[in-house]
């Protein structure tokens, strides 16, 4: 690694985590509708909503209440995005005169897209009118980051609530998400986009001769506006189909550094948004502490595998060896594996380099970050809240340990919430492993698998990994557009996303309706160094030891295949 390299490491690390904590307090503040130095702007707006909408923002709503809502708005908006996507041949807005698009590929898209997954079996530019970017896909990468910041505010409400039985209105914190935290930054992170040479027009393709003489088209387009609000609210769909790896999307080396930093900046910044919702921000650096050792771990692991090279080219500088194969020279391997190791462990699935190139270990990581259900950092909302399952899992262990009732923050887990938990922990299991296994076992679906033996596996093992961890990443060889995985990815991009919202809510109330009781000197500290290494271990054997067998099938056999 180059010192280029190291100084990279290190801006993207304190881009991250030194405004977090500003940010945080920030959110916290536009959530509960408290004065912000943006209130004054988006207040009137705000109101305006809420008059045309008929909301009425004192109300709170019970669990039932808030999860119905959710998944009300959730349908809708899959319903209008369909929709939009089969019809978008007559539709205005599309000087290319792109056609509507197949059914089960136009669900796969709407179910990806409003599942803040952005899974894409398509290419954009040969796929989507500019209506369908900007009206279709641009607003859901906006509405569905709020919705996931919305239930992660509804559960720490429940937590840190001293006895309630709302957990605030959701229509309310859809707005404020929406308004206050993410089109803010997407407008500031658009212009910046532009002033680097992104696209941003809603003229026809350009054409040009090449010196060849042969005439090449030039996909241009409404790019910026989607590309901010792809990385900042982790949705990860590209405007083009090579993602960020396109030099439209991604054209400069401060472009590539601006949008990898925006992939973790909110969820980073929650962690300390929580912190103020239950009134202890020794909790948030808790939680960081343990997201930091295992992305670091990750980090390592990859970087370490891209800089050796295959022995059967041991004789060649590493540079030679293939490290760049599937990387762009722009970037270089550290920036690549970097982007690959940040978009995993967030539920981002932008990429600027082809997955698919990976080493198999290197491979490995981006396959288990997303496998841990994206708790490093993860999505907006959805990363922490899926952290704070764990947090629970991890105190109810304590408490078998030390043969105390389980609770965290002064809030007891009884049978019903254990149960609740529990049910998580078959999510991840059953996209993962059951829906793949019909892919790599069933004539049809085994022949999108573009390579033969462990590599193939890990192709469509990656697939639905992201699909059910509401990634979007892909290994590049894997065919997907087909009736049969656009169904079954749209299935396990739902099952990802519901599956975890409607118990989290559950939980979320039955929380909130406890009293609080005092900590005293039996309690078990949470936020500590022990229970950060208790945290830490618990998300990767609960979380990672049940993947570990077809780990071995894929990725682990395909290293040491290549080592013989």
């Amino acid at each position: 690694m180059s010192l280029q390299d190291f100084l990279l490491l290190l801006a993207f690390f304190a881009l991250v985590l030194l405004p977090a904590p500003l940010l945080g307090k920030f959110i916290y503040r536009a959530m509960e509708g408290q004065r912000t130095w943006l209130r004054p702007l988006f207040e009137p707006v705000e109101k305006c909503i809420y008059r045309c909408a008929g909301i009425r923002p004192e109300q709170g709503h019970s669990w039932k209440q808030y999860a119905g809502a959710v998944v009300i708005f959730s349908a809708v908006s899959l319903l209008v995005l369909f929709l939009l996507l089969v019809a978008q041949g007559v539709l205005p807005l599309n000087p290319q005169g792109m056609p509507g698009i197949e059914w089960t590929l136009a669900f796969n898209t709407a179910a990806s897209f409003v599942g803040n997954t952005n899974w894409q079996a398509y290419s954009g530019e040969a796929t989507m009118s500019y209506l369908s970017q900007m009206a279709g896909l641009t607003v859901q990468n906006f509405l569905s980051p709020a919705v996931g910041l919305a239930v992660l505010v509804a559960l720490a409400r429940g937590i840190g609530s001293r006895s309630a039985q709302s957990l605030g209105n959701f229509w309310v914190d859809l707005t404020r998400a929406t308004l206050y935290a993410l089109l803010p930054l997407s407008v500031v992170l658009a212009l910046f986009l532009v002033w680097q040479g992104v696209p941003q027009t809603f003229d026809a393709y350009a054409s040009a001769v090449t010196l060849q003489g042969q005439e090449q088209s030039i996909p241009l387009g409404p790019a910026a506006s989607q590309i901010a609000i792809k990385q900042l609210g982790t949705n990860g769909g590209g405007f083009f189909g090579l993602n960020s790896a396109h030099p439209f999307e991604n054209p400069t080396v401060w472009s590539n550094l601006f949008e990898l930093v925006s992939i973790l900046l909110i969820p980073a910044a929650l962690l300390f948004t929580f912190g103020h919702y239950v009134r202890d921000l020794r909790q948030s650096r808790a939680l960081l502490s343990s997201m930091l050792i295992l992305f670091v771990l990750g980090l390592g692991v990859a970087l370490y595998a891209e800089y050796q090279p295959n022995p059967a080219f041991a004789h060649l500088p590493v540079e030679q060896a293939g490290s760049l194969e599937g990387k762009e020279s722009r970037f270089g391997v550290a920036a690549s594996v970097l982007w690959a190791a940040a978009t995993t462990a967030a539920s981002n699935g932008s990429v600027n380099a082809m997955h698919d190139s990976l080493s198999p270990l290197a491979g490995m990581v981006a396959m288990l970050n997303m496998m841990l259900s994206e708790v490093i950092f993860g999505g907006v909302g959805a990363g922490l809240y899926g952290m704070l399952l764990f947090v629970l899992i991890a105190v109810f262990l304590a408490g078998l340990m030390i043969g105390r009732t389980p609770e965290y923050l002064g809030k007891k887990l009884d049978a019903r919430d254990v149960r609740l938990l529990v049910a998580t922990l078959v999510v991840m299991p059953i996209g993962v492993l059951v829906f793949s296994a019909l892919a790599v076992s069933l004539p049809g679906p085994m022949a999108s698998i573009s390579n033969p033996g462990p590599h193939g596996f890990s192709q469509a093992l990656y697939a639905y990994t992201s699909a059910t961890a509401n990634n979007g990443s892909a290994f590049g060889g894997f065919s997907a557009n087909t009736p049969f995985h656009n169904l079954m990815l749209g299935l396990a991009i739902l099952l990802g996303r519901f599956g975890y919202i409607l118990p989290i809510l559950a939980i979320a109330g039955s929380l909130a309706a406890k009293k609080q009781a005092p900590t005293g000197p039996n309690s078990f500290p949470t936020h500590g160094p022990l229970f950060v290494t208790l945290l830490t271990l618990t998300i990767l054997l609960v979380g990672g030891l049940t993947f570990l067998p077809a780990l071995a099938l894929g990725p682990i056999a395909d290293h040491l295949s290549s080592a013989l």
